[in-house]
């Protein structure tokens, strides 16, 4: 759902992208016979892609802010992306004065790597390269400006964007001049692409920890002491009193590590010693942590968890 343009010369690059994601909710062979329509350019219109979402019983996720192209240093970069349930793949293209690579990967993992010197390189679905490019065959003449390509690939995204939901009208643009030659070129793609894609790895393992932190702490949580009996008081001294953990409950830091097991001590705080004997039952009542006689409060610096699963 995408429409990248890249020219690439002996003066200098120029890169546009369009700014449209749209991701797609509900069976698989609907989502498929959905996005088979859109590439096809039968679907023509918003409002046409809208209603036979809805036919289809597909949600539509649209966002109209996705940057697709972006500049490191004197290289201009374009991407765009195919998720799968298991996976992301993408396609970039690393572009600078007189040199490219075309790169595919599959996560972080380069698949395949395609290279040149000067060429002009469209990214997009069946019918937005087909617009793209029968306006680049006919508006796209020797000597040309790097300004004027910019204004034609402008152009060709209004029209594209006229024509097929797929595209919008909003578009991120660069132009970078250079004076580098071939062998430098060939050089600074090669290095901007393995440090490109060591970033990437970065941000997937750190997405992956993410997902692993938020897993546990969505199962952990469903653990959290709500209601019942935590143990009984074994000593009182000032404003610390300790507690013996009834079997079935363990407390644990905020990072979910085990800090005391069922049966063992833990130290809270009272605010009136007074009200607290040694044997009183300690609960959670209505979310309130106290001594069920008395009702004083009690605090402390954990979380208190079901044990072994019980609840």
């Amino acid at each position: 759902m995408s429409l990248i343009m890249c020219y690439i010369g002996n003066r200098g690059t120029v890169i546009i992208g369009d700014k449209r994601r749209i991701g797609f909710f509900g069976d698989e062979i609907k989502r498929e016979q959905l996005e088979e329509e859109l590439y096809s350019g039968s679907i023509k219109t918003y409002g046409e892609m809208l209603k036979r979402a809805a036919e289809l019983n597909i949600t539509l996720k649209i966002v109209d802010d996705a940057q697709k192209v972006r500049e490191i240093g004197e290289v201009v970069v374009g991407e765009v992306r195919f998720k799968t349930p298991f996976e992301t793949k993408r396609k970039r293209i690393y572009a600078t004065t007189g040199s490219y690579s075309i790169v595919e990967l599959l996560g972080s993992t380069i698949k395949t790597m395609k290279t040149g010197e000067t060429s002009i390189v469209v990214f997009g679905n069946k019918i937005t390269k087909e617009i793209a490019n029968q306006a680049l065959k006919k508006y796209l003449k020797d000597k040309i400006s790097l300004k004027g390509i910019g204004e034609i690939f402008k152009s060709i995204i209004r029209e594209v964007s006229s024509i097929t939901p797929t595209v919008s009208k909003e578009y991120d643009f660069l132009i970078k001049h250079s004076t580098l030659n071939k062998k430098q070129s060939r050089e600074l793609i090669r290095s901007t692409i393995i440090e490109d894609v060591k970033e990437l790895e970065k941000m997937r393992s750190g997405l992956r920890d993410q997902m692993v932190n938020a897993a546990k702490s969505i199962e952990m949580a469903s653990k959290i002491m709500e209601e019942g009996e935590i143990g009984r008081i074994l000593k009182v001294q000032g404003n610390t009193v300790e507690i013996i953990l009834k079997e079935g409950v363990e407390a644990r830091d905020t990072d979910w590590n085990l800090k005391v097991k069922q049966g063992e001590l833990v130290t809270m705080t009272v605010e009136e010693p007074g009200l607290v004997s040694i044997g009183d039952i300690a609960v959670i009542e209505n979310e309130n942590l106290c001594i069920m006689r008395t009702k004083c409060d009690l605090k402390c610096n954990v979380i208190l968890c079901k044990a072994n699963g019980k609840s």
